[in-house]
């Protein structure tokens, strides 16, 4: 491929195509040639000048037109991006999953995670059919995967990924599930990674561990089938990552509160699994996974008789 040109070299050289082309007057020798050449030099180095000028007028104009265009691009699709995360702040899950629809195609990685989040949150919504809930589900894990392809080096592109194929293991059954566990750890670790204060991806570790520490046997025994060494986690492991995402960013997630409560109940802490609970309970419901979680720290302090 030949190598691009920029369009005042272009024009210079196509100047001086037209100078070397010039045709002789008839009857003139070469010295007189010559001589017409240095006659005719002012004339042509005005011209050129000129003309040297308008092209880089032109070119800076240009220039100017499309970093204008880059720029009101970028505007753009920062104030979407700034809408978009309103809107997730307000808990308006509908109204976000239509504006980010828009982008579905998008080749930008940052768009396409927010989408497979809201499309996420709109499957977990009560008034949700089965089946949509289903179509939700897998949709939100072809955006995040869109997103990883796109970007491996977003952080939040792996986070979702992790959560999405998580929830497609709903639908595929407990095989499949476990056998994706691995995968769903290393793109956790991977976001860790990416993005140290990001409380909610060390928040998800957190929930892996103790999903493991939990595991029923008949599970743990379709584990042992599937790997040569089976995942395995405490609840102390657990705990360290829960309070991990806390210090990060106190107070960020209703979730992080009430499985702080949990796994201090795992542990025999009662006292510790109260105050945690109780957090919870008393933390905004502004999501339909916030509102959740308060009835399930409610039901959890009744047992506890907190």
């Amino acid at each position: 491929m030949a190598a691009s040109v920029s369009p005042l070299r272009s024009f210079a050289r196509a100047v001086s195509r037209q100078v070397k082309n010039h045709r002789r007057p008839a009857g003139h020798t070469g010295q007189q040639q010559c001589g017409a050449v240095r006659r005719i030099t002012p004339a042509h180095a005005k011209t050129t000048a000129f003309l040297t000028a308008l092209s880089y007028l032109g070119y800076e104009a240009h220039k100017k037109v499309t970093c204008a265009t880059a720029v009101f691009a970028l505007d753009k699709a920062e104030e979407v991006l700034e809408q978009a995360d309103y809107l997730y702040s307000c808990g308006e899950t509908e109204k976000l999953y239509q504006l980010l629809l828009q982008y579905k195609d998008s080749d930008d990685a940052e768009f396409l995670w927010r989408l497979a989040r809201a499309s996420r949150d709109l499957a977990l919504l009560p008034n949700i059919a089965a089946d949509q809930k289903k179509r939700l589900t897998f949709e939100a894990f072809d955006y995040a995967k869109k997103a990883l392809e796109k970007n491996e080096a977003c952080f939040a592109a792996h986070k979702w990924y992790a959560i999405c194929l998580s929830d497609v293991g709903d639908y595929e059954g407990i095989k499949v599930k476990i056998g994706n566990s691995y995968i769903i750890k290393d793109h956790l670790e991977r976001a860790i990674d990416l993005n140290p204060k990001d409380a909610t991806s060390i928040h998800i570790l957190g929930y892996w561990c103790f999903a493991f520490a939990e595991l029923p046997w008949y599970q743990r025994k379709v584990a042992a089938v599937i790997f040569a060494s089976p995942p395995t986690a405490t609840y102390e492991e657990a705990l360290a990552y829960f309070l991990k995402a806390e210090e990060v960013d106190p107070n960020f997630y209703s979730k992080n509160l009430l499985m702080l409560g949990k796994t201090y109940m795992m542990l025999k802490d009662q006292e510790k699994a109260v105050l945690w609970l109780n957090k919870a309970r008393d933390y905004p419901a502004i999501t339909e996974e916030d509102k959740q979680v308060h009835k399930e720290a409610l039901d959890l302090l009744k047992k506890l008789g907190g």
